[in-house]
């Protein structure tokens, strides 16, 4: 049902905001209203599709002016509702907006439109010589993995969003546009407005441009990988390079379930073990040196079938098979939506919550799988559940949530990389404390003071309720 506050003349001023791109249609709503896991869609009542900067902020003024809820939407990748309207309003799919505004191979350093996907962008930046390293594994748009704070395979060596985001346009929600940030490495002018934005979800503004730090194209590239007979030999084996400074690109884990979805999914032949996978990058002696200890390492710690992908063909490949986790996962079970899990714990505790996740998943009613961007202390559930029952939700969240609880209690985090979005709102106050959670609500109200922007997502309920929470 259209909201109320959405007549004929506001959709009439809304086309007119956008050059008609417009849609009222029910497909296209639904699909907007929704990601890639469990959650329930949930549509907004019209989706606007803008080409620049100057059109989202026509659109945020007409929404101000009007009172109406504004969400953001890039590729539709994410896991937590982040992109849901649970009070209807417009989105803005910025997917038209793929421009690559600049490439400053010098200083390397590019300015994107917030559409651009990276894959897209790699492909641009190819005879350059640089690339862009943050690889959350779906194709997702720059925007969304700014405003998501976004990190992935590469996040042991080269970071996460909040590292690579250099400068920001953003559309404030009474159509207002502002720069943040510089091109140069440092800057102590004032507050950092770049990474305020960085990771809130379009709870305080739109991101519609975004200057990314690049990297040059590393000399040489090593893959390779190997299994264990137990999970805790492989989570040790990551404690201790980590321990020792190996400045390894990619450290990911897939346990030995993830192994058989995977191979069932990309007809591969892998052992079906608890895996991990490396990835060293630099000149070509040093790499040589760190695969080396690596190897040591694996050994020590009784890895078996060490193997090195030796060309670029059977480094996509074996890439490409551990992307498609998620994919694979919900595979073994056809129609299932996954319930993914995403703590981020420090390395030391690594073991201990693997461990529970094992004991925990051992006991499902479903084929759960781990994975982990472990290098950085990451790691997820898949949990691929019926859709439709209510039973296998609330057990999935069961694991989740007792997972989520370890990994605040040690110092962690109940998300490292999916946001919160609808699906993590409950864990906020546990991990920042109701005094952190009021002074984010400090900062919402002062950006958005009626709300409009992504409302619902991000901050649960403060601590003194008033007419702008």
């Amino acid at each position: 049902m259209v909201h109320s506050r959405i007549d004929d003349k506001f959709l009439e001023a809304l086309a007119a905001a956008c050059g008609g791109r417009i849609s009222l249609s029910e497909d296209d709503r639904r699909t907007h209203g929704s990601g890639e896991a469990y959650h329930a869609p949930m549509p907004p009542d019209v989706v606007a599709f803008p080409s620049s900067t100057d059109e989202v902020s026509r659109i945020a003024a007409l929404c101000h002016d009007a009172g109406v809820p504004i969400i953001a939407f890039g590729a539709g990748t994410s896991l937590e509702g982040n992109v849901a309207a649970p009070f209807g309003g417009v989105c803005l799919d910025l997917r038209g907006m793929d421009a690559i505004v600049e490439i400053a191979a010098a200083d390397l350093d590019c300015m994107v439109q917030a559409g651009v996907t990276r894959l897209h962008l790699n492909k641009m930046l190819r005879d350059t010589g640089l690339f862009f390293p943050i690889d959350p594994g779906a194709d997702a748009t720059i925007g969304g993995m700014a405003a998501t704070r976004a990190s992935g395979t590469n996040a042991v060596r080269y970071g996460t969003m909040r590292d690579a985001v250099l400068g920001l346009t953003v559309v404030l929600v009474d159509g207002s546009i502002i720069c943040t940030g510089t091109r140069t490495r440092k800057s102590s002018a004032g507050y950092d407005l770049t990474r305020l934005f960085v990771g809130s979800e379009g709870t305080l503004g739109i991101i519609t441009e975004v200057r990314l730090r690049l990297h040059g194209i590393p000399e040489t590239v090593r893959v390779a990988r190997s299994h264990f007979e137990t999970l805790a030999d492989a989570v040790s084996t990551v404690t201790q390079i980590m321990q020792m400074g190996i400045p390894v690109a990619r450290v990911e884990l897939a346990d030995a379930a993830q192994m058989r979805a995977i191979n069932a999914y990309s007809r591969s032949a892998y052992p079906e073990r608890d895996t991990l996978f490396f990835e060293c990058h630099g000149a070509e002696g040093a790499v040589a040196e760190q695969i080396a200890l690596v190897e040591m390492l694996v050994r020590t710690h009784g890895g078996l079938d060490w193997t090195i992908a030796l060309n670029a063909e059977d480094r996509s490949r074996l890439w490409q098979a551990r992307h498609d986790a998620l994919y694979a996962s919900t595979a073994q079970r056809p129609g299932s939506k996954g319930y993914i899990t995403d703590v981020c714990v420090p390395v030391s505790r690594l073991g201990d919550c693997i461990e529970l996740a094992r004991e925990m998943i051992a006991k499902a009613s479903f084929p759960a799988t781990i994975v982990g961007h472990v290098g950085d202390g990451n790691f997820h559930v898949i949990c691929p559940i019926d859709p439709s029952s209510e039973t296998e939700r609330k057990e999935a969240h069961t694991i989740a949530d007792a997972l989520a609880r370890q990994a605040i209690a040690v110092g962690g985090t109940c998300t490292g990389e999916h946001g919160i979005g609808l699906g993590k709102l409950d864990y906020m106050t546990i991990e920042h404390g109701q005094a952190g959670v009021d002074a984010m609500w400090l900062i919402k109200r002062a950006f958005d003071p009626r709300g409009l922007l992504n409302p619902g997502k991000v901050l649960p309920k403060p601590s003194t309720e008033s007419p702008s929470s």
